[in-house]
């Protein structure tokens, strides 16, 4: 069996042959996605499918990472804080060695970027590279995953001048997008329902969970998987869960892991550790970025999830929670607001306290807690699994490349 067909079990065969008819134009057309890591964040995970599913429907799709130096990343984690709106200064010796890094990276994949008819890149990372070969003949799209929606100026005044060239960029929701000179689109990210992180789990797999991570199925779990990322805010979660075990003997799991584009995640996972002490009903795993199986078992054993982001772009943490059935409290910020419908599919918070509440709630209320995750299931079903995704993508590079076109034929 076909991955499409696969996927047809899931969300119904009209919507794949909707995809074919969509993809039939674009076929043996080179398509390049360029970031900067293979492992760790959603980016590298919507990639992971999103090429594959390409090429089946014969596009010539194919994913190349950058690589960079120590102070390479250390500059554009800056500047990604500096997008979330963090007052952050970039001096210039970083900044050089990002057009460097970039300049280098270009030459490097100048034979596989200059001859593609659409070059997908995706945030900071690799944005420079576009000024770096004038010789390129395709369609260039940057792909802004991050909450971008109150930038720190002079970083987004710098940023701009590399994007700006671009034929058009993609932004997760409208008000993350910043005014440039060429047609911008909003495409949300979405889950795989098939892959590991999100597979249906047999009752053995769920129920050796709690004896191989030291879990007790007698008393509830409150999970947040995550990056070890400040603006994950993991500090005020163990701050929420200490209010709510005040009242509720409960457990807490912080687990996730980190990104080779993300130098400051040990120094989190570090004051994480300093901050649960010898609480042994706090759990933290500090997972590797491919241990999908026991992320999905571990947000399965979770009564509530939490991510209470102070800033995120989107977070499929919440989508992943929401597939299994989960409530999510969610931060009331960035790309949480569109998956975590308030009092429907979960609560958003913005404080400690707030979360403390809501997890009480919700731990008393066992019927309510119940209807929230069916209704989040259903709402993933249907707005944020990948087939709608693809579709979006697909309608996005016929807008790109037949611009000039009155009719488009599909098939």
């Amino acid at each position: 069996m076909g991955l499409l067909e696969r996927y047809a079990e899931v969300v119904g065969q009209d919507v794949i042959e909707h995809l074919r008819q969509l993809s039939s134009p674009l076929k043996g057309m080179k398509v390049v996605h360029v970031n900067s890591t293979r492992e760790g964040g959603g980016v590298a995970e919507i990639l992971h499918w999103l090429v594959p599913l390409k090429q089946e429907l014969g596009i010539d799709a194919r994913w190349e990472t950058i690589k960079g130096t120590e102070q390479f990343f250390k500059c554009t984690k800056l500047m990604h804080n500096g997008l979330q709106g963090n007052g952050i200064e970039i001096g210039h010796g970083l900044l050089r060695e990002y057009e460097r890094v970039n300049a280098e990276n270009a030459e490097e994949l100048r034979g596989t970027l200059e001859d593609a008819e659409i070059v997908f890149i995706h945030d900071p990372q690799p944005a420079a590279i576009l000024g770096c070969l004038p010789g390129r003949k395709g369609k260039w799209i940057w792909r802004c995953h991050i909450d971008a929606s109150k930038p720190f100026r002079p970083v987004w005044k710098y940023l701009r001048r590399h994007v700006e060239n671009y034929h058009a960029s993609i932004w997760s929701l409208s008000e993350f997008a910043q005014l440039l000179p060429h047609p911008l689109y909003l495409v949300a990210p979405s889950i795989d329902p098939l892959s590991d992180k999100n597979r249906d789990l047999s009752e053995q797999e769920i129920s050796s969970t709690y004896d191989r991570w030291g879990l007790d199925p007698g008393r509830p779990i409150i999970t947040q998987i995550s990056r070890f990322d400040r603006f994950k805010d993991p500090l005020g979660v163990i701050q929420a869960y200490r209010l709510v075990k005040e009242f509720i003997p409960v457990q807490l799991v912080l687990a996730g892991g980190g990104a080779s584009d993300d130098p400051e995640g040990e120094e989190v996972l570090r004051q994480v550790m300093e901050s649960a002490g010898s609480d042994e009903d706090i759990h933290v795993f500090n997972l590797p970025s491919d241990d999908h199986l026991t992320i999905n078992a571990l947000q399965r054993v979770a009564d509530i999830a939490i991510q209470k982001s102070t800033k995120e772009g989107f977070g499929l943490t919440v989508t992943e929670a929401m597939w299994k059935g989960k409530p999510v409290i969610g931060g009331d910020t960035g790309g949480i607001r569109l998956q975590v419908v308030n009092h429907h599919t979960g609560f958003l918070v913005r404080t400690p306290e707030g979360a403390a509440l809501r997890i009480r709630y919700l731990l008393k209320h066992r019927d309510i807690l119940g209807e929230m995750g069916r209704k989040a299931h259903r709402f993933v079903m249907e707005n944020f699994l990948i087939t709608r995704h693809l579709r979006e993508y697909l309608t996005l590079m016929h807008a790109v490349m037949f611009e000039f076109q009155d009719r488009i034929e599909t098939g």
